[in-house]
């Protein structure tokens, strides 16, 4: 087979238009970040044409990734999974060998160490939040984990909220899906729903509109209720928050005998993703959903607050122990 030479960037660029029509948004946005790393990488050794890849160079990428971005398992997996993806692809366009793709090596992860596994705990949360109402009172990170942790909300609904979404008197939330003005959400219709918010909740989100949100508006000349100096929260920007305030030595001790002060994760918030305690805002969510079920919600409850169906529920978010559920029951048969 005779290979086409072909610029790392100008096939990143090829790829993400071709798979644009299959790929979610935020799937795109992500691939897109992910291989940004793939294309610095190039321009640093020199790599101007994929004809030029082998497994070798590849296992080379993998290792200056893992040193650049200090990344956990979970993270370089991803990471290594779209970069597999990637150039199988190129492998259709004679950009590489067909078979390039499978020397391209994932990590395996070990039981409890995938993403999906990992949620903040109650007592976590609860520390997080004394702090935030402490010593950053109506702050973007104390709004931000309020919705996710009290509203159930992922961040792409935060993300979308207007102020105009908000009612002080109602004490609720309108979650609309507006993906002409590129604020979807996921379920899309189906997930659009009111939430009822809790008097301490309002009463933060009521101090941020008074004193903290930057006087932004959006591309659309609309008002998010998320904004920031340039406008609109962006989704990177949400979950930056969130990774930034669930690092434990924001608001207690480093449980990794890390020095804080040499720490990067530590004293930079946008490298807050490398501290090993540090949780994504799923993380945060599934979390604040095992702890509402932990206290007896009914599941009907929690899974229209959260949008999701009872069966997604107890497949993904549902992370109660037997024992937890028996104890439950027994809290009920006590009454009969």
């Amino acid at each position: 087979m005779a290979l086409e030479p072909l610029r790392p960037d100008e096939a990143v660029e090829l790829y993400l238009e071709d798979r644009k029509s299959e790929l979610a948004k935020a799937t795109q946005y992500a691939h897109s970040s992910r291989l940004g790393h793939f294309i610095r990488w190039c321009d640093e050794q020199e790599v101007d044409n994929l004809n030029e890849l082998t497994g070798r160079t590849l296992h080379r990428y993998r290792l200056w990734r893992r040193a650049d971005g200090d990344l956990a398992p979970p993270s370089e997996k991803s990471q290594m999974d779209t970069l597999r993806v990637f150039i199988r692809w190129c492998g259709t366009i004679d950009a590489v060998p067909t078979d390039l793709w499978s020397k391209v090596v994932s990590p395996s992860l070990a039981n409890g160490e995938n993403s999906r596994d990992v949620m903040l705990d109650t007592e976590v949360a609860d520390g997080i939040l004394e702090y935030l109402s402490t010593y950053e009172y109506a702050s973007e990170r104390h709004v931000t984990f309020l919705l996710i942790w009290h509203a159930l909300l992922r961040r792409g609904a935060i993300h979308a909220l207007d102020v105009d979404d908000y009612d002080p008197q109602e004490m609720s939330l309108d979650v609309r899906h507006r993906p002409e003005m590129e604020t979807p959400i996921k379920n899309k219709f189906n997930g659009e729903r009111f939430i009822a918010l809790s008097a301490e909740t309002c009463s933060v989100l009521d101090a941020w509109l008074a004193d903290r949100r930057p006087d932004t508006v959006d591309e659309y000349g609309r008002t998010p209720l998320l904004s920031t100096a340039q406008g609109r929260a962006h989704l990177t920007t949400i979950q930056a928050y969130v990774y930034s305030i669930t690092r434990p030595c924001v608001f207690t001790d480093c449980p990794h005998d890390r020095d804080v002060s040499q720490c990067r994760a530590a004293s930079d918030r946008s490298q807050a993703f490398g501290c090993p305690s540090s949780v994504s805002p799923h993380a945060v969510r599934r979390g604040a959903i095992t702890h509402w079920l932990n206290s007896d919600v009914p599941e009907p409850v929690v899974s229209a607050r959260a949008n999701v169906s009872t069966a997604v529920l107890d497949e993904h978010y549902d992370r109660r122990t037997e024992r937890d559920e028996m104890e439950q029951r027994r809290r009920y048969l006590n009454q009969v």
